[in-house]
């Protein structure tokens, strides 16, 4: 339960990023109407993080059972944490990487290539989370403890 609802802080942190990046969009659409594709990269970017946390929700729905152990279970909210915070952060990230620079690139083009570093080293605060609660969420199915027979 607790961990699924953090794990679903990621869409929090897409939602920001997609809204905050959009009003950039429509403001920057209104001087430079031929570069709303272009300026579109933000909220995929954003988006993609929502996904990061529907894997880690799916991974840990599919290994929950019955006679999961304590331990089992924080190393499940420890996944559920470190993808859902993680992705919040990316998500404010990418948000406000994404509102300045496409504002900026309509006024100077050559801004371009830096909003999309930027937004890149933002997208990859998420993934760390990602990969850490894969990790904790794979190892926590070959963890054994010599209390209980496994």
């Amino acid at each position: 339960g607790p961990s699924a609802g953090l794990v679903e802080t990621c869409t929090l942190g897409a939602a920001y990023g997609t809204a905050k990046s959009g009003t950039g969009i429509a403001a920057m659409s209104v001087m430079r109407p031929e570069l709303i594709m272009k300026s579109i990269i933000p909220v995929v970017m954003a988006g993609i993080i929502a996904i990061y946390g529907l894997v880690v929700a799916v991974l840990i729905a599919n290994s929950l059972s019955a006679d999961i152990t304590l331990f089992k279970s924080f190393l499940k909210l420890g996944a559920g944490l470190s993808v859902g915070l993680s992705g919040l952060a990316a998500g404010f990230a990418i948000g406000i990487v994404g509102d300045a620079g496409v504002r900026g690139t309509a006024q100077q083009p050559r801004l371009f290539v830096g909003m999309i570093l930027i937004l890149i080293f933002a997208e990859v605060l998420g993934l760390y989370g990602l990969i850490v609660a894969l990790i904790l969420s794979t190892n926590s199915n070959n963890v054994c403890l010599g209390i209980q027979v496994c």
